[in-house]
């Protein structure tokens, strides 16, 4: 019999978004550890704001749908908020009831300067580390550390000369034709206009330059958890300058420390020895001597942070696919450092829920 589909609709619904997201969706393991992630961090966010005074929206709906963005690739705030108003599944994240109305995306703008101020998702990612640890998730003797480009919200056509004045630019309108052939661009005599913290940098030789900054990532090796997290300027010496204090930050004496052979100096050898800290780095197999000897290399657990070590990738990929990392999304390095930060949060929050159902 064919259907009627001319229906009433119903007047009244007892229905609520607990009812309507599935009993084992993924995100039910991880809403309860960001309650108590967020109960943990309360103190901290009294102190944000003032006793009296218009309310605002809870710092825990602006981190919350921070991490809803990365877990599940929402392109910007905006389609966030507009999704927001009819995805279930976002609303009882938020412990929003079916009828509340969807917050404007100019509340991330308003508020980012405050959560910058008070390094609040620094603090939170330190307290999704810390119940990994309370979880038995991490280990405290082996970590990776490795770097990856980020490409900035930037054209390669702001990029120009310091000494140009910005009312001399090239006809065309807002997209106008540059050629760049025969120029020489180098950081000292240029700058983007769009974001002067972003550096040219390409990743190897012969590939695209790009303006960039420089996401690092140290993981710890029982599980691929991020430990640390830092957003630099792209240069040369900035994955060994970060990865020294990400060590300082997060690792503890009589650890080891893979890396790729982009680690592979003397200064940054001596350095992590210096700090306690064995060096795991992979050598350099181009004719060029090795800081890494068989002092090192003779140990079997060499060769396994060697295959440990792969799994930051992951990390990596991740972000720049489901995190939508790949191109930044804001201006400066302090707003894209409070994404990142969050983002990581995000994957961490992702992995402990596949390990807590694992284990049941």
């Amino acid at each position: 019999m064919r259907g009627d589909d001319d229906r009433q609709a119903e007047m009244l619904l007892g229905l609520t978004p607990d009812q309507l997201v599935p009993a084992d969706h993924p995100i039910r393991r991880i809403k309860p550890i960001v309650e108590r992630v967020l109960a943990r961090l309360s103190p901290r966010f009294d102190a944000m704001y003032a006793e009296r005074g218009r309310p605002s929206i809870p710092p825990e709906h602006l981190l919350k749908a921070s991490l809803l963005i990365a877990l599940f690739s929402v392109r910007s705030e905006r389609q966030f908020c507009e999704r927001l108003q009819y995805d279930l599944l976002f609303k009882w994240f938020l412990d929003l009831n079916v009828s509340d109305p969807a917050f404007n995306a100019t509340t991330f703008s308003k508020n980012r300067e405050r959560l910058l101020q008070h390094a609040v998702a620094d603090a939170f990612f330190a307290e999704v580390v810390a119940e990994a640890q309370r979880r038995r998730l991490l280990s405290s003797e082996h970590f990776t550390v490795d770097g990856t480009l980020l490409e900035a919200w930037a054209s390669l056509k702001s990029y120009r000369p310091r000494d140009e004045d910005d009312n001399q630019r090239p006809g065309g309108g807002r997209n106008p034709e540059v050629d760049f052939r025969g120029q020489r661009r180098r950081r000292d005599s240029h700058v983007s206009r769009t974001d002067p913290e972003a550096h040219l940098a390409t990743k190897g030789s012969g590939q695209t330059a790009k303006l960039c900054y420089m996401g690092h990532v140290l993981t710890e090796n029982r599980n691929g958890l991020v430990v640390g997290i830092a957003l630099t300027e792209a240069s040369g010496t900035a994955e060994r300058a970060a990865a020294l204090a990400l060590l300082d930050r997060c690792v503890p004496e009589r650890a080891t420390l893979g890396a790729d052979r982009g680690y592979d100096t003397r200064d940054f050898v001596a350095d992590c020895r210096t700090r306690r800290v064995t060096p795991h780095v992979a050598q350099h197999d181009r004719g060029r001597r090795s800081a890494i000897d068989g002092r090192t290399t003779r140990h079997p657990g060499y060769a396994v942070s060697q295959r440990r070590r792969k799994r930051v990738e992951e990390v990596f990929g991740w972000a720049k696919t489901v995190g939508a990392l790949r191109k930044l999304r804001y201006i400066g390095r302090a707003r894209n450092a409070l994404c990142v930060t969050l983002t990581a949060a995000a994957y961490n929050l992702l992995r402990m829920a596949k390990l807590e159902a694992a284990t049941t």
